[in-house]
This record gives structure tokens, C-alpha cells and sequence, in this order.
């Protein structure tokens, strides 16, 4: 693991805000690379504190390219894709859980931070044939939601946010992705209300 972020850390040195694009392209892809793209988001905002919107909007780009490469790859496989991967019982579970909330099943774990299982919901979006729009707003909502949240971290509390992030992360993410959730579910009781209320 050390390696890996003395490596993106060289990268990003190296590169700036592109390198942090490949980074998180590969971690959403097919690298997986937990919370190293985080730690060099909010260490690259601690450096040039002025450039957070570039870096967090760099993250969130590359994060949201990465998840489509897989996304591509589910549409063009199709289940069979999935099934070489993962049990049976996970995919049924996941699948009806897309369907039911569509955009709400990638927003919230995109958010979240890892062990949460998130690329197991961009294929399955993939399978299910989430639009490619509605997917792109999803992942480029939950992946800024954090990104920018990490990078205002960084502008407030400077080299303390990756101690902050270490501690409090996992509670702020699920805050968050609670918060994405009751809002998500009040608007998909309202959609489906209107049309009974129409009747």
C-alpha cells in the first residue's frame, strides 16, 4: 500500500491535476486503489489551497471516466459478465435493488468510503442498462459530493484533514450518503404519488 501511494503521489507531483484524473480513473476502472485518491486530493488542496475546484473537479472527472469504461464493459457483456465475478444471490439482490432505485443505487455508494462495495453497482447499471447520462449525473454527484468535501477539508484544517478524514471519515460519508438517501426516497415517494393523485 505504501508504494502504491509513493507512486501516485510521484504521478501527481509529476502531473497536477491530470495526474490525479488517472489515479482516479484507475481506481474506478480496473485498479483498485482504496482511499489512495482521497489522501492526494486533499494533499494536493493542503498545497495550493486556491486550486481545490480544479483538483476535487479533476477527481471527480477521472473517477466518473473510469466508472464508465466498466459500465461499457457490463452493457456489452451483459449479465454473463457479471455472473463470471460474482454469486448468484449478490447479483439478483443487486440487480433488483437498481431497478427499484435506479440513480439512488449508485449515488449513495459512491460516497461511501471503502470496504463499501461500489464497482459491483456501476456493472450492474451496466447489465440493467442504467442510461448513460442519468449514470454519468450519479457517479458525478456522489464522487463530488466527496471529493469537494475532502478538498474543503483540506482548505480548513491544512495538514490536520487526512487525521481528520482517518477518524471521522467513515461517520461524515455515511452522514452524507444518509442525508443523499432520505432526500432520494422523498422524491421517488413524491414521483410515484403524483400519478395516484393524478388518478
Amino acid at each position: 500500500m505504501t508504494g502504491l501511494i509513493s507512486w501516485a503521489k510521484g504521478l501527481v507531483t509529476a502531473f497536477g491535476g491530470p495526474g490525479l484524473f488517472i489515479v482516479a480513473f484507475l481506481d474506478s476502472s480496473f485498479l483498485s486503489l482504496p482511499e489512495i485518491n482521497d489522501i492526494l486530493v486533499i494533499w494536493m488542496v493542503t498545497q495550493h489551497k486556491e486550486r481545490l475546484v480544479y483538483y476535487a473537479s479533476m477527481a471527480t472527472l477521472g473517477s466518473i471516466t473510469g466508472c464508465f469504461a466498466l459500465y461499457v464493459l457490463a452493457w456489452k457483456g451483459g449479465e454473463a459478465f457479471l455472473r463470471k465475478r460474482f454469486n448468484a444471490g449478490r447479483i439478483e439482490r443487486g440487480m433488483a435493488t437498481v431497478r427499484r432505485y435506479g440513480l439512488l443505487a449508485l449515488l449513495v455508494p459512491s460516497i461511501l468510503p471503502p470496504p463499501a462495495p461500489f464497482k459491483v453497482f456501476v456493472l450492474l447499471a451496466g447489465v440493467v442498462r442504467v442510461r448513460p447520462l442519468q449514470f454519468a449525473l450519479a457517479i458525478g454527484i456522489g464522487r463530488g459530493l466527496r471529493y469537494f468535501g475532502e478538498g474543503l477539508l483540506a482548505v480548513w484544517y491544512g495538514d490536520m484533514a487526512l487525521r481528520y478524514i482517518k477518524e471521522h471519515g467513515d461517520q461524515v460519508a455515511l452522514a452524507t450518503a444518509v442525508l443523499v438517501l432520505v432526500v432520494g426516497a422523498s422524491v421517488l415517494w413524491w414521483q410515484r404519488r403524483r400519478p395516484r393523485q393524478a388518478a
